[in-house]
C-alpha cells in the first residue's frame, strides 16, 4: 500500500487537475473534427483512448519533471516532500515508471493513422524539455501552452487525416489561455523561485500581472472568436461563448497575486472553463 501511495504522490494521481488539463484540448481537437466527420462511435472511441493517453503522458511527465527539479523541490515548501525530494523512492525506479507509462502510451498511439502518430511522436522532445526551460527563459510557461495543448492537433488529425485552419486557430487560443493560467499558478513558488533563480512569466510579470495575464485570455477569446466566423451553426457558438469568456472575466476579477490560496482555486477552475468550451464547440452540432 505505502508503494501505491507513493506512485500516485509521484504521478499526481491524486491531482487530477493535471491531466484533465492536457486532456481538454484533446477533446476540443476531436469535438471541432466530429462537427466535420459525424462519426459518433469512432467519436467516443477516440475520447477514451485520448482520455487514458493523457492520464499516461501527464503521469511519465510529472515523474522526469520531479528527477529533473529534484535539487530545486527540496528548497520550495510545497514541493519538498514529493516522493523523489524526500528520498522515498529512488531515482533509477522513477526512470523505470516513466518507460513503462510512455510504452502503454505508444501502444494506444498506435491506434491512430499515421499522422497522428507521427504528431503524437513530435510532441515527445517538447513535453520531456519542458522542465529545463524554467532554466534559461522567463517563458515556460509559454513552453507549457505549445507542448499541452499539442492535442488539439492530434484530436482533428485523428478524424481528419490532415491539418487545417480551425485546430490551427483553436490550438493558438488555447496556447494563451495556458499562458495565462499556468501565470496564475507560478504565483504560489514565485517567492521560492526568485531565491533559488527559477524562472517564469509570474517573476517577469509580477507587478504588472492583471495586464499580462488578461492580454493573454483577451487573445485566447479573440482566435475562438475567429474560429467561430468557421464553425456552422455560429449563433449557437456565439451564444454558447459567452459563457467560458465570462468566466476568464471572472477569473480576472479574484486574481490577486499574494493570496496563493486564491490562486490555486482560480487555476483549478481553468477545468470548468475548459468544459465550456467544450460545450461551445458541440453547440454547432445543434
Amino acid at each position: 500500500m505505502n508503494k501505491i501511495k507513493i506512485f500516485i504522490e509521484l504521478t499526481r494521481l491524486d491531482k487530477p487537475i493535471g491531466f484533465m488539463l492536457l486532456f481538454w484540448p484533446c477533446l476540443w481537437g476531436l469535438t471541432l473534427a466530429f462537427n466535420q466527420a459525424g462519426e459518433f462511435r469512432l467519436f467516443i472511441k477516440y475520447i477514451i483512448l485520448f482520455f487514458v493517453g493523457s492520464v499516461l503522458m501527464r503521469s511519465a511527465g510529472c515523474i522526469f519533471n520531479d528527477i529533473v527539479d529534484k535539487d530545486f523541490d527540496k528548497k520550495v515548501d510545497r514541493t519538498k516532500n514529493r516522493p523523489i525530494p524526500s528520498g522515498r523512492i529512488s531515482t533509477q525506479k522513477s526512470f523505470m515508471y516513466i518507460i513503462l507509462l510512455c510504452f502503454i502510451a505508444l501502444i494506444i498511439l498506435i491506434q491512430f493513422n499515421f499522422l497522428t502518430i507521427v504528431l503524437g511522436l513530435l510532441s515527445i522532445p517538447f513535453a520531456f524539455s519542458y522542465p529545463y526551460m524554467k532554466r534559461i527563459t522567463y517563458w515556460p510557461q509559454l513552453f507549457l501552452g505549445l507542448t499541452f495543448n499539442w492535442g488539439i492537433l492530434m484530436g482533428w488529425t485523428a478524424f481528419i487525416g490532415e491539418i487545417s485552419l480551425e485546430p490551427i486557430l483553436l490550438y493558438i487560443a488555447a496556447i494563451f489561455w495556458t499562458l495565462g493560467y499556468d501565470t496564475i499558478y507560478g504565483f504560489q513558488d514565485i517567492n521560492d523561485d526568485e531565491i533559488i533563480g527559477v524562472k517564469s512569466t509570474s517573476i517577469k510579470f509580477k507587478e504588472n500581472y492583471k495586464i499580462f495575464i488578461g492580454l493573454c485570455y483577451f487573445i485566447c477569446v479573440l482566435f475562438l472568436i475567429i474560429l467561430g466566423f468557421l464553425e456552422g451553426n455560429k449563433i449557437y457558438y456565439f451564444t454558447f461563448l459567452t459563457f467560458p469568456v465570462m468566466h476568464l472575466f471572472y477569473q480576472m476579477t479574484r486574481l490577486e497575486r499574494n493570496n496563493s490560496n486564491s490562486c490555486l482555486i482560480l487555476f483549478k477552475s481553468n477545468n470548468f472553463f475548459a468544459f465550456l468550451v467544450f460545450l461551445t464547440l458541440m453547440a454547432t452540432n445543434i
